[in-house]
């Protein structure tokens, strides 16, 4: 199935040794955090793609992944739509890129990151190498439940601004207490900002991100 999100990329310099997808948060586009793929990955060893949300709303610039009835509790329907384009995405780029869960990082800001946790604590799909988390939550919706102890070596970046406003930090501490209850590896980081990136938290990422996957990708097997 194919997926229809829209989407940029960066390639690698040479081969993909893996893959980091970054979520856009609420009211961007696909071409918000593309910009930091050279500042997170600076050996350009990853394959780098961000999709665009597939919702538009009335009175709202941008795209959106689900619509926002209460912090922290997305829309039913619109979620399920978006966990489910997401997940062809996904696998279109696996297929594509050669590279596979195991050597891929979900990542995003805000609603992005909402939606990494979505897919990479969704108990049917695979886990991924790791997650990489500015200013979200573990999101709480019906018919949905987040799964960290089926995720063997799956490891976490969490950071989170003390003065958000939008996306209160204690949502940040909720998602790492549940990762470590999980068995999750957390590195987690708060500062003095609101709901935006810490520019001070890039460098802590970029080195996260490098030891997050292999250095090599493994060989896939030959058929005969």
């Amino acid at each position: 199935m194919s997926s229809g999100l829209t989407l940029v990329e960066r390639p690698a310099a040479g081969q993909a040794q893996g893959l980091l997808v970054l979520h856009h948060g609420r009211g961007s586009d696909e071409r918000d955090l593309i910009s930091l793929a050279d500042v997170l990955d600076p050996e350009q060893r990853l394959h780098v793609a961000a999709p665009r949300g597939p919702l538009q709303l009335p009175g709202w610039p941008g795209f959106h992944w689900y619509v926002v009835p209460r912090v922290g509790h997305p829309d039913h329907d619109t979620f399920q739509a978006a966990r489910g384009a997401l997940a062809a995405f996904h696998d279109e780029l696996w297929e594509r890129t050669g590279t596979t869960p195991a050597q891929t990082v979900l990542g995003g800001f805000s609603m992005g990151s909402v939606m990494s946790y979505a897919l990479g604590l969704d108990a049917p799909r695979p886990a991924p190498a790791g997650l990489l988390i500015f200013s979200g939550f573990v999101p709480s919706v019906e018919g949905w439940q987040p799964s960290t102890v089926d995720r063997p070596g799956l490891r976490a970046f969490v950071a989170h601004g003390r003065a958000d406003r939008v996306i209160d930090v204690a949502f940040g501490r909720s998602a790492r207490d549940l990762l470590e209850q999980g068995g999750i590896e957390v590195s987690y980081h708060e500062s003095e900002v609101a709901h935006h990136i810490d520019p001070g938290h890039l460098p802590l990422a970029a080195d996260w991100l490098a030891g997050a996957l292999p250095s090599e990708l493994p060989q896939r097997p030959q058929l005969l």
